[in-house]
């Protein structure tokens, strides 16, 4: 397992990094942050990402539903919670409290490397647009399930796991055979087969963005991802744009794909 994925701080300082470096300049170009704006972070964990948008003035609120996580964001943030600038909830988005407190409540809501880890894709994106407030929009950055690493294998602890690409396109029977083989530990199995039943490829994504209404504002495929620049330190590359053309193909070859998307009348 790479030292990231063990060390929540480093992770909380890559986080931080990452969004200040290409995410906030990703969503800017199409929707400029200013301050008092409200941010929902779905899938906060330990609060990295979030942390950027409240230093630019914006009021962030935390949803995950890991209490250790939301505990750790609140500590590693305390003077911005302490000021009311910020706040973490330990509770799943789809219960109901959160749905009717946070209706129409939020300018931006950032989902960055969780949608793949939330079931029922079809249900979420339409609670997430209950959320919204007008002029409203959504940031989502996940990888697709067919990408070289998209079953989140680099979780696995035993190393030599962690760096074989795509074996989790296998049957999940023999997938999970192959983990249990190699004496991986259960609860990372369990956390592996919870990703490979919420499997989400770019064209299901877009598919439920159509039915929902919603509005592509900006897309970027990448072929190395913004996050290797810090971890592995391999420069970011935008996907070709005839790969980027080809629905599936791409999917093969996207390592994380960035989305702003809105209402219709969105611009």
């Amino acid at each position: 397992m790479f030292d990231f994925h063990s060390d929540r701080t480093l992770y909380y300082q890559q986080q931080q990094q990452n969004t200040k470096d290409y995410v906030i300049p990703f969503i800017e170009r199409s929707f400029p942050l200013k301050p008092g704006m409200q941010v929902l972070e779905v899938g906060c964990g330990e609060g990295g990402v979030l942390k950027p948008f409240v230093d630019k003035g914006c009021i962030g609120t935390g949803v995950d539903p890991h209490k250790y996580r939301c505990d750790l964001a609140a500590e590693f943030m305390k003077d911005e919670v302490a000021a009311g600038r910020a706040s973490f909830e330990a509770r799943s988005i789809y219960d109901d409290d959160c749905r009717a407190r946070f209706r129409g409540k939020f300018d931006l809501i950032v989902l960055k490397d969780t949608l793949e880890h939330i079931p029922a894709q079809e249900k979420l994106v339409p609670v997430l647009n209950d959320m919204l407030a007008p002029g409203g929009v959504m940031f989502f950055a996940f990888p697709p399930w067919c990408m070289p690493f998209g079953g989140h294998q680099q979780m696995c602890s035993k190393k030599w796991l962690s760096m074989i690409p795509y074996f989790h396109l296998l049957p999940l029977s023999l997938y999970k055979g192959i983990l249990r083989l190699a004496n991986e530990d259960p609860t990372i199995i369990d956390e592996l087969e919870n990703i490979y039943s919420t499997r989400i490829s770019l064209e299901r994504f877009e598919r439920i963005l159509r039915t929902t209404g919603l509005t592509t504002v900006a897309r970027t495929f990448y072929l190395i991802n913004p996050n290797y620049k810090i971890k592995f330190n391999l420069e970011p590359r935008e996907q070709p744009s005839f790969i980027a053309a080809l629905p599936y193909v791409r999917d093969f070859f996207t390592t994380t794909a960035y989305y702003i998307v809105g209402a219709g009348n969105t611009q």
